[in-house]
């Protein structure tokens, strides 16, 4: 198959700026809390998060949303690893959530920040005890020789600490995203998509426009 043969219909539903709520942190939960009813979308909660270093480089992964509130959206990492590095050095992030199943889009630029420590510790509690190790484990982004890296630090590190609650690493923790752009992406048919994009204004508030597709 040629791959401008590769097409679907977007015709599920539609999008009105009637139907938009004034805030846009109530519609991405509007959008959000459909997300997660839609059996399609197994993982509402996954996101992509794209950084710029600073040389202008690129880059992109697929993360998870933790929380969001008025506040902005929040993600963990390891503060060491190559996403940190380029928050450290440009703070403008992207992030972008697609549900299939919906056919929607939803991208989210603004300034990343540091969470609280207390916030992270919170949250670094609440996760599996293999997962708070693996925190510990995982020298992101950083080059190994080969997975018995992993395996070895994980064994020294489930002995350490046996039978006691681990800590959290003083090199992970949370971003939270404060919005400055908030896109929603509605597919329709014969590409003519519709797209309403939030923007911060100077009185803090966020006006509303519709896009061109």
């Amino acid at each position: 198959m040629q791959l401008f043969d590769m097409r679907k219909k977007y015709d599920r539903f539609s999008l009105s700026l009637q139907e938009l709520d004034k805030n846009p942190i109530k519609q991405f939960e509007v959008w959000f809390e459909e997300a997660l009813a839609c059996d399609e979308i197994p993982e509402a909660n996954i996101m992509q998060v794209a950084t710029v270093s600073n040389t202008g480089v690129p880059s992109i992964r697929t993360l998870l949303l933790k929380s969001y509130d008025e506040n902005g959206f929040v993600f963990y990492t390891n503060y060491e690893s190559e996403k940190a590095k380029h928050i450290e050095e440009n703070m403008n992030v992207t992030l972008l959530f697609f549900w299939y199943g919906l056919q929607r889009q939803v991208e989210i630029t603004g300034v990343a920040h540091k969470v609280s420590q207390e916030e992270s510790s919170e949250y670094f509690k609440s996760r599996p005890r293999g997962s708070q190790l693996g925190a510990w484990v995982s020298k992101q982004s950083s080059i190994i020789k080969d997975r018995s890296v992993l395996e070895n630090k994980l064994k020294e590190l489930e002995s350490k600490f046996e039978g006691e609650s681990l800590p959290l690493p003083f090199f992970w923790g949370g971003y939270r995203v404060v919005p400055s752009k908030i896109e929603f992406w509605q597919g329709r048919d014969d590409r003519l998509h519709d797209r309403f994009e939030y923007t911060k204004n100077k009185n803090n508030n966020f006006d509303i426009h519709r896009l061109a597709p």
